[in-house]
């Protein structure tokens, strides 16, 4: 009756000993949040700024800033001066791939034409006319096909010896000709924009022997 009285006139439930566990263990699971507590202040990870300059110290910055300068514009200079190089070397080998193209096959059809020269003579000097003609306008047609693709002939008839075209295969004395020029083609050169597919065969002519001192060079010999 005592217990009903309490609770009609409002007044808590007396706690049991159960009450008392489940309500330590509830404040251990809702504990409350710790205190605020001041934030750790933040490090500063900028750079320090650069002190003062010292004035005894500029000249020899200003110095090493010139000298890295002048290292990155020579580096550069130079990196400039490769990359026109490899350029000109390239545009020169594709022109020269495209001047010397056909120098194999021009080397290949000299002796086609040696041959179809022989025969021209052959024929003309046998008298026939008609088949000297046929194979010469053989020789034309082929030998304007190789004009057209740069290739020129080398007869160098009377010129001067040149090693960098003729190839002198004997010297004869001639007190007609000039010492060292060409007095006979024995095979005809040829070359490709200037470059020498085949060197002309010649006879170079040399100088004849001094007449002996003492002794006129048209004297008439004695009569005995």
């Amino acid at each position: 009756m005592v217990e009903e009285a309490s609770a009609e006139a409002g007044g808590a439930p007396a706690s049991q000993p159960g009450d008392d566990k489940a309500q330590g263990a509830g404040a251990e699971t809702q504990a409350p949040p710790p205190a605020d507590r001041d934030p750790e202040p933040e490090v500063d990870t900028s750079p320090e700024p650069a002190p003062a300059d010292d004035p005894e110290a500029l000249p020899e910055a200003l110095a090493q800033a010139q000298a890295e300068l002048e290292t990155a514009r020579d580096q550069a200079l130079r990196a400039q001066a490769e990359a026109d190089n490899t350029r000109r070397r390239a545009a020169r080998e594709m022109e020269n791939a495209r001047k010397f193209a056909v120098e194999r096959l021009a080397a290949d059809l000299l002796p086609a034409i040696d041959s179809f020269e022989r025969a021209v003579d052959a024929a003309r000097a046998a008298s026939e006319n008609t088949a000297a003609e046929g194979v010469e306008l053989s020789l034309k047609i082929l030998s304007g096909a190789l004009e057209k693709a740069g290739v020129r002939v080398v007869d160098p008839i009377g010129a001067p010896f040149d090693p960098n075209f003729h190839e002198a295969i004997s010297m004869v004395e001639n007190a007609d000709a000039e010492p060292g020029a060409v007095t006979q083609v024995v095979q005809k050169g040829y070359v490709l924009n200037e470059r020498v597919v085949r060197a002309a065969m010649v006879i170079v002519a040399k100088a004849p022997p001094a007449p002996a001192p003492g002794k006129p060079e048209n004297a008439a010999p004695a009569e005995g």
